[in-house]
């Protein structure tokens, strides 16, 4: 059996990964048209189907496969999660509701046909991040954490238009947004190289997204001289800011306090700094 067809496609980072030459993290399918029927009408194992999204997992060659359906989105509360319509459209109106140009690409999967309508394949020889409508940060802000994420993962720079969108929505920020989704990014983004990620996100006013009342530190601590290691590495580095808005966990707590503690001593002795942090909070549990 082939999964091959006339309709579906590889669609987004894989195909944006595969014009880099890197391995992709995940390989994403798009079904032009209801995903669900035509993985029943494929014969293909179904392992869960979620009709409100037109998305279906399959089991295909020992691989869990998910398959989601073209769909157009709208914001009805803009930094929330869209509302989905019109499950099955054309692929180009699928491709128009993604946060860069550079992952609104689609490669069919029986031909190898590369669709790009919004200029991805340019940004890419170019290595800039374009968004594809200026209400694009209004309506996702988590989309500001992305750009700076796949900036520091692909070497790529924003592009004249987005970097005036980002600076104009960062004075006229809407803090009604998701914050769960934007304390994921952060995670992602600071696990990638976390001193420039600081930099950047300091100097490019991007921590005003952690909430209204948020100011940068005064104090801006020497992160050099200390070795981070593990995914605890994001609230070490912004344990200067006031992060309630991200509803951090009570071990997420500690570790902010055991880091502030730890950044002030600089007494680390050569050793990542997690696991001095991590071994503190274990021996406050058993004591």
């Amino acid at each position: 059996m082939s999964l091959k067809d006339e309709n579906l496609y590889f669609i987004g980072g894989v195909v944006r990964d595969e014009m880099l030459g890197i391995p992709s993290l995940d390989t994403d399918y798009c079904y032009e048209g209801d995903a669900i029927e035509f993985a029943k009408q494929k014969g293909l194992n179904i392992l869960r189907e979620n009709p409100a999204f037109g998305t279906v997992r399959v089991l295909f060659e020992d691989k869990e496969i998910d398959i989601a359906s073209t769909r157009e989105e709208f914001y009805p509360q803009k930094g929330h999660l869209p509302v989905v319509s019109n499950i099955g459209c054309a692929l180009e109106d699928d491709l128009k509701r993604r946060d860069f140009t550079i992952n609104a690409m689609a490669k069919r999967t029986t031909d190898g046909e590369v669709i790009d309508i919004l200029g991805g394949i340019d940004d890419i020889k170019s290595k800039k991040l374009r968004v594809l409508h200026d209400k694009s940060f209004e309506d996702d802000p988590t989309r500001i954490l992305r750009a700076l994420k796949f900036s520091l993962r692909f070497g790529f720079t924003l592009d004249e238009s987005t970097a005036r969108v980002q600076k104009e929505y960062l004075k006229n920020i809407n803090y009604d947004m998701s914050y769960h989704r934007l304390k994921k990014e952060l995670v992602e983004t600071f696990n990638l190289n976390s001193q420039e990620a600081y930099e950047r996100f300091t100097s490019e006013g991007i921590y005003k997204l952690l909430g209204k009342s948020v100011l940068l530190p005064e104090y801006h601590p020497d992160f050099r001289n200390l070795n981070y290691s593990g995914r605890h590495i994001w609230l070490i580095y912004l344990s200067f800011f006031n992060l309630e808005n991200l509803e951090l966990t009570r071990a997420e707590k500690r570790i902010i306090e055991w880091a502030e503690r730890l950044k002030t001593e600089k007494q680390t002795n050569n050793t990542p700094i997690e696991s001095i942090i991590i071994n503190e909070i274990y021996k406050e549990a058993v004591s």
